[in-house]
């Protein structure tokens, strides 16, 4: 998987891509968790992620936001992270203009900063949300959720209660006519430690349900 740099608001962002050779091939970027907290995008949930999507034919993109790692610039409270992540989608979608379909990933805070990004792209179809910090950061710009998509949380998660998490899901599945599936992992802790197996299982069979509604429409 080749590294890529790429300008951002704040300067060079570092990423890792791997580009689909076929005709159209979906989009998916992963955003990772909190960069003050040890987050890059090198994390082991962001690194199942990255390749539930890669399996799936899906040109895929992970990078690191501003401050971390070979990427330029200074932590900004999520209000950068969020322009890190909008950068990162157009220059995904310069090289491939036609994708039939455009996904993102995050966990944690990457989750947070993932909802975020869906609400201002509307051509976003798809999200995949793990362990998104309902205790932490305010969630009601979800009003409503523009897109269908997965959350996926742990039943032990010491972090983030499960119960905000369950509370955020019951809000936005209660949305009109939006699908949104939540699901928990028994005795998972936020980091997926000794669960990272049943976290890729779940995303994968959530990833195959969508592609094949896809393909049958």
């Amino acid at each position: 998987m080749p590294d890529v740099i790429f300008t951002g608001p704040a300067g060079r962002l570092e990423g890792r891509l791997v580009q689909n050779e076929t005709p159209n091939a979906p989009l998916a970027i992963i955003l990772h968790p909190h960069p003050q907290f040890g987050g890059t995008m090198n994390n082991k949930v962001v690194y199942q992620l990255y390749h539930a999507f890669l399996d799936r034919h899906f040109t895929v993109m992970r990078f690191n936001f501003r401050g971390v790692g070979r990427s330029q610039g200074a932590f900004d409270h999520g209000v950068g992270e969020l322009s890190d992540a909008a950068a990162a989608l157009d220059w995904l979608q310069a090289f491939n203009p036609n994708a039939r379909q455009c996904w993102v990933g995050g966990f944690s805070f990457g989750a947070w900063i993932g909802m975020q990004l869906l609400m201002r792209r509307p051509e976003i179809t798809g999200f995949i949300s793990v362990a998104p910090p309902a205790n932490m950061y305010d969630f009601s710009f979800l009003a409503p959720c523009p897109s269908r998509g997965l959350i996926l949380h742990g039943t032990s998660d010491q972090v983030v209660p499960q119960a905000d998490v369950a509370k955020l899901s019951e809000r936005l599945i209660a949305q009109k006519g939006l699908d949104i599936r939540y699901i928990e992992v028994e005795g998972a802790n936020h980091f997926f430690d000794d669960r990272i197996d049943q976290l890729s299982t779940q995303v994968g069979s959530y990833l195959d349900m969508r592609l094949s509604e896809s393909e049958a429409s």
